[in-house]
């Protein structure tokens, strides 16, 4: 046993040795030294994809062509022995741009996302057993995302309850001659406070690949409008993040406040060298050419996006899908103010931009550029959808297909052909808080019932749809008593609305015209 006097000389020795120990601990920690500097820039795209492996998952940002990272995607478009991957994005970019290129090069085995709009290449592989495919609702994926990146390894949502994604029904691949091959996994379903909730996994990527406005050498990144998208939750994910910036700059140039991502995601940083794009362009008319517009608008049309203006009350947030539900704003009376959300990461949309003052960061749910009002916030996707989940948006009005006399609604599939859910079976979920409207023509183009006793077509959301504005009536939905007709278009009769309507419908005491 060491002696008592040895022991008072070694204690003796740290008391005396304590100021140099904390210098030298210091020193060697010290981040001024450049040769202890982190730096995690990469001098080209081709070094910021080395290592990357084949048969990886890999996240890539981006919704539409905002926040792509083309320069990246190229790189591995130019690696040909990368195969195999299972890529993890919104949608699957167009033919000849984003993503397209590696479905084109055949370098992705699997897709997971929620919408692949025009993508005929991808809908060609999908069918023929090229590709597999998974269809995710798009608020759905933007959490599958957040939480691989967070540590939680499922989760339960009210999005897609009562669906072909609930139910397992959704073909993941197919054989050469378009039978099904392989069908998707039922998922678990729980309930909470008398509602049903469907369980999804998480993502974990290998590898992601983000689109940033600036970032620096020690990977702090900052995004740029609506260009944010998918970028920041798949950035916290993968187990090597790249990202391309268009601006590389100094060690606290970007703000704090100012940081999207923290440098701690990120592994590697390079310049971002393509070309930003605009999937579409749409500018603001001149008022006598918008006058002129509304005048050659088809008559059906106009009265039912009329009609929709009229459930915009002073201080809502809403929620327009596309097509004729973004026309209703240019109806809206001007002591009316609603705030208008766009899914992909904005609050307070405004008009489309003047010819020239396009901006490919911003864009909308339907890809179309425009611009912020005075106050307008940007955020991600997670965030997004978080907020239409909890049922902060008040009021929702979107196209269908479909809808049936107890409110559930078809409208994301035709038979044979491929586009994906976007984010409608999210903003469908929470139909206690936010008020579903459908717009849509009262018979499809053979004339054929719209409104059924049943839909058809794969649902969208079971008992959402709380009144239905078509160019003859208008419809309230009680989810357990049907509909109720309360008004009718000018020179149409209930007698009408019968013979073009295969649901039930009871008839309001006091039955009001529409306009």
């Amino acid at each position: 046993m060491p002696s008592i006097t040895h022991a008072f000389r070694t204690a003796s020795h740290f008391s005396r040795s304590t100021t140099k120990t904390y210098l030298n601990l210091s020193r060697t920690f010290s981040t001024t030294l450049t040769r202890h500097e982190i730096n995690k820039i990469h001098p080209t795209p081709e070094s910021a994809i080395s290592g990357m492996s084949s048969d990886s998952t890999l996240l890539c940002g981006g919704f539409g062509l905002s926040g792509v990272p083309d320069t990246l995607i190229a790189q591995v478009r130019a690696t040909p022995s990368i195969t195999g991957l299972t890529a993890v994005s919104n949608n699957a970019g167009v033919v000849g741009g984003g993503l397209g290129l590696l479905l084109e090069s055949k370098q992705v085995k699997k897709m997971i996302a929620s919408y692949v709009g025009e993508n005929k290449v991808l809908e060609r592989m999908y069918l023929t057993g090229e590709l597999e495919l998974e269809l995710t609702p798009q608020g759905t994926l933007a959490e599958r995302c957040r939480a691989g990146g967070a540590g939680i390894p499922a989760f339960y949502t009210p999005a897609a309850f009562g669906t072909v994604v609930q139910t397992g029904e959704l073909a993941l691949r197919h054989n050469s001659d378009g039978s099904v091959a392989q069908y998707s996994t039922p998922r678990d379903v729980k309930v909470f406070a008398g509602k049903s909730y469907v369980m999804e996994e998480a993502i974990r990527g290998d590898y992601a690949f983000i689109k940033a406005y600036k970032a620096d050498r020690l990977g702090n990144v900052q995004f740029r409008f609506s260009a944010q998208n998918f970028n920041g939750a798949m950035a916290r994910n993968a187990t090597t993040t790249i990202v391309e910036a268009e601006h590389i700059v100094e060690v606290g140039e970007i703000e704090p406040n100012a940081i999207h991502v923290p440098g701690i995601y990120v592994d590697r940083v390079v310049q971002s060298t393509a070309p930003k794009g605009i999937e579409k362009i749409v500018n603001a008319k001149p008022a006598e050419e918008s006058t002129a517009a509304s005048a050659s608008l088809d008559s059906k049309r106009e009265r039912i996006v009329r009609r929709a203006a009229k459930e915009f009350k002073n201080g809502m947030y809403a929620n327009l899908g596309i097509g004729m539900p973004m026309l209703a704003p240019s109806y809206v009376s001007p002591d009316v103010e609603v705030q208008l959300q766009s899914e992909n990461g904005i609050l307070g949309l405004g008009p489309y931009p003047q010819p020239g003052e396009e901006d490919a960061d911003l864009i909308n749910a339907g890809k179309e550029t425009v611009t912020l009002l005075p106050g307008a916030s940007c955020f991600g996707s997670e965030e997004s959808f978080g907020m239409i989940r909890a049922g902060k948006i008040n009021l929702t009005i979107l196209g269908a297909m479909q809808v049936s006399a107890r409110g559930d609604l078809a409208n994301w599939m035709l038979p044979g052909k491929v586009k994906g859910f976007g984010g409608a079976m999210d903003l469908v979920s929470n139909p206690a808080k936010t008020k579903v409207v459908v717009t849509m023509e009262h018979t499809d183009k053979k004339g054929r019932p719209k409104i059924l006793k049943q839909c058809e077509f794969p649902l969208t959301g079971r008992a959402c749809v709380s009144r239905i504005i078509t160019d003859l009536c208008v419809f309230d939905v009680d989810f357990t008593n049907g509909l109720t007709l309360i008004e009718l278009a000018d020179g149409v009769t209930a007698e009408e609305v019968k013979e073009k309507t295969d649901a039930p419908f009871k008839i309001a005491d006091d039955v009001k015209p529409m306009l």
